[in-house]
C-alpha cells in the first residue's frame, strides 16, 4: 500500500509547531511503514527538505502549499496513484482525488484569534483572516477528506461541539522533542525554582503580562522571556517590569541554549489566555522540569499533575505557585507525577495510530 505523506511544511530554517510535528511524525512513520506493508513516498518543494527527512526516504517533489495551484494538489497526484495521503495541515485541494485522504485540524486557535502567522504571502494572509471568519468553509475543507486528525482530545471535543466536521476524527498527538539529549555530556538537570523559562510568542492572548507582573512578588530569581519579539512589543513590555525585577528579553534562543536554560533550577512558566495545545510545557516535563501555568483544558490534558494551575489573571497566585516549588519534596513529586503522564506521549505512539488509520483505508480501497 503506498501512503504519500506531505512534508512540505516542514522548515529548513527553524522549526515552528507544524514543522516539528511534521519532521517528527514523519520520521516515526517511516520507521514503523515497512513491518506494517506500508511504501512512503514524501511530497516535498523545497530540495532541502529532503536533508530534514530519515535517510533513505524517497520524496515527490510538486509545489509549494502557499502556490496558488495547491487547490489543484490532488489533481497533481492523481498521476502517480496513491492508495493514501496524509498531511498536516488542512489545506490540500481534494477536487477530483482518486486515494483516500486524511487531513489535519490541529486546534480552533485561529477562530479565537485570527491573526495568520506573518510569514506567509500577503494574498494567503488575507485569505486566512476570511476562511476563519465562519465555519463554513472550514466545513465544507474537512468533509472533503476521509478522516480527521488532530493533536489533542480537547481539540477533538471542540470540533464536536461546534460540528465542524462529519468525518471520523482520530487523535495523533503531538509529542515533545527529548530536549534533555541536547544538553553537553555529563550535564543534567538541576531542581529548583530560580529561573523562570517562557517559550512562545509575544501575541496578547499570550498575557506575559502576567508573568512580568508577577515578578514583583518574586525577588531574587529570573523571568527568562526566550522568543523572537518585534522592538515595539518589547518595549510595551519593559514598562510593565517591576522595579528591582529581573527579567531577560533573549530574541531567540536555539534548541540547545533551550535546553540548557531548562536544566538550570527552572520552572516552565505561561499564563496564556488560550492555547491550541503547549508543546513547551511537553518538553518541560519529559525533561524533568515542573511548571505553572493557566488554569486551561488543554494545559491539564498536556501536563496532567506535572504542573500547578493558576487563574491566568492572577499575577499574586502565579507568585505564590512558583514559591510553592521550592520546596524540594512537593517539587520532586510533581516532576515525578508530569514525567509519568508525559510518557503516554511519544512519535511511535502517534505514528502508530496515523498507520492504523492509513491501513485501514488503503485496505478499503481493495
Amino acid at each position: 500500500m503506498r501512503l504519500f505523506f506531505d512534508a512540505r511544511y516542514i522548515r529548513t530554517d527553524f522549526h515552528d509547531g507544524i514543522s516539528r510535528y511534521s519532521a517528527d511524525l514523519a520520521a516515526a512513520v517511516f520507521a514503523q511503514a515497512p513491518e506494517r506493508g506500508v511504501d512512503v513516498v514524501f511530497l516535498i518543494w523545497d530540495e532541502r527538505q529532503r536533508m530534514l527527512l530519515p535517510d533513505g526516504a524517497r520524496v515527490l517533489k510538486i509545489h509549494a502549499p502557499t502556490a496558488l495551484r495547491e487547490p489543484l494538489t490532488a489533481l497533481i497526484l492523481n498521476r502517480h496513484k496513491p492508495d493514501v495521503v496524509f498531511s498536516p495541515m488542512q489545506t490540500m485541494g481534494t477536487v477530483g482525488r482518486r486515494f483516500s485522504l486524511v487531513l489535519t485540524l490541529h486546534d480552533m486557535i485561529y477562530y479565537r484569534h485570527r491573526t495568520p502567522p506573518r510569514d506567509l504571502p500577503a494574498f494567503v494572509r488575507l485569505g486566512w483572516r476570511l476562511f476563519h471568519l465562519s465555519y463554513a468553509p472550514q466545513r465544507l475543507t474537512l468533509n472533503a477528506a476521509d478522516v480527521i486528525a488532530t493533536v489533542s482530545k480537547t481539540s477533538k471535543r471542540q470540533f464536536a461541539q461546534v460540528r465542524l466536521t462529519k468525518r471520523p476524527v482520530v487523535v495523533v498527538p503531538d509529542a515533545p522533542q527529548q530536549l534533555r539529549t541536547l544538553l553537553p555530556e555529563g550535564v543534567q538537570t538541576i531542581g529548583g525554582a530560580r529561573n523562570l523559562v517562557y517559550m512562545g510568542s509575544f501575541m496578547p492572548y499570550k498575557n506575559v503580562e502576567t508573568l512580568i507582573r508577577g515578578m514583583a512578588r518574586l525577588p531574587g530569581r529570573t523571568l527568562h522571556l526566550l522568543s523572537r519579539i518585534t522592538p515595539a512589543r518589547r518595549a510595551e513590555l519593559e514598562t510593565l517590569i517591576p522595579a528591582g525585577a529581573e527579567v531577560v528579553f533573549h530574541g531567540g534562543v536555539t534548541d540547545a541554549e533551550y535546553a540548557r536554560l531548562l536544566a538550570d533550577r527552572a520552572v516552565l512558566v505561561t499564563m496564556s489566555l488560550d492555547e491550541g495545545y503547549g508543546l513547551p510545557i511537553a518538553e518541560a516535563l519529559a525533561m524533568g522540569v515542573p511548571a505553572v501555568v493557566s488554569d486551561l483544558e488543554i494545559f491539564h490534558e498536556v501536563a496532567g499533575p506535572g504542573a500547578l494551575y493558576v487563574d491566568a489573571e492572577d499575577p499574586a497566585g502565579f507568585a505564590t505557585a512558583v514559591a510553592a516549588l521550592d520546596d524540594a519534596s512537593a517539587r520532586g513529586a510533581i516532576v515525578a507525577a508530569g514525567a509519568d503522564h508525559i510518557a503516554q506521549f511519544s512519535w511511535p505512539r502517534s505514528a502508530e495510530t496515523l498507520l492504523d488509520v492509513v491501513t485501514k483505508l488503503g485496505a478499503s480501497r481493495r
